[in-house]
């Protein structure tokens, strides 16, 4: 079960963090690669690395995922390239933090269109692709910030572009049903990436974690890469819509 051999699958946001887990995750099984992001000598560097290691076929592209027609000549070349796309994964994003009283109309912006409209471009570009097939599954990587609140940190933008994403999951599974294509969505908990060390370093975070978390610890390395895994395989062929935190049990008390 579970194996992605000639599987062909797209990964944005892959030059670091989550995207980059995710792409070593998925050559692991097999699957050919289209890695995006905008840091093109990261992928380049991705594409050496995973080729070597699992005999997998990469292709990296230069893409801004708030860009239209960036992503739109993305999705040629994939096509060009592979001829089919099989899988994508959102997973690009970033955010400006602060609190509802004192985000600037900048700082909102770029939150909504980086986390979440991106999520809808990237999407109508590649699932145009899967739909000549018959054939697809799209993961979003929402956040468990997408599914409540928090007292710790201010980041009204980011949980309502993350909340948007729950939604807009649902919204796309529900119209490619009859398509042959699913959409679902992770909800990841405290993980470390370049945008998140700086605070999961704190003492006080440490703290908040040890005492909301049920599993009092911020998520390893690998432990999102089952979900994505199960989610991108043929044997999920019945499930669409999920919304599936991966969080230490965050969003159950």
């Amino acid at each position: 079960m579970f194996d992605l051999k000639e599987q062909v699958a797209v990964i944005t946001g892959a030059s670091s963090g989550l995207g980059r887990q995710m792409a070593r995750a998925f050559a692991a099984q097999g699957a050919d690669l289209v890695v995006m992001a905008r840091r093109v000598e990261r992928l380049k560097e991705l594409k050496e690395e995973l080729e070597e290691e699992h005999h997998v076929r990469v292709l990296p592209i230069q893409c801004d995922v708030t860009d239209t027609e960036n992503i739109k000549e993305a999705a040629k070349k994939a096509e060009s390239f592979f001829g089919h796309v099989d899988i994508l994964l959102n997973a690009a994003g970033s955010a400006e933090n602060n609190g509802v009283l004192n985000m600037s109309d900048d700082e909102w912006n770029f939150t909504i269109e980086t986390d979440l409209t991106s999520v809808f471009k990237v999407t109508r570009a590649f699932a145009a692709i899967m739909k000549k097939n018959h054939y697809g599954r799209i993961i979003n990587i929402a956040s468990m910030y997408g599914l409540v609140g928090n007292t710790e940190i201010h980041t009204v933008a980011y949980h309502a572009s993350k909340g948007g994403v729950v939604n807009f999951t649902r919204a796309v599974a529900a119209e490619l049903a009859m398509d042959g294509i699913t959409c679902n969505a992770i909800c990841p908990g405290y993980f470390y990436t370049e945008l998140t060390t700086e605070t999961l370093d704190t003492d006080q975070f440490q703290e908040f974690a040890r005492t909301h978390v049920p599993m009092q610890r911020y998520g390893k390395e690998g432990e999102l890469n089952a979900g994505a895994i199960f989610l991108a395989s043929k044997e999920a062929s019945y499930v669409t819509g999920l919304i599936m935190p991966i969080d230490g049990g965050y969003t159950c008390i």
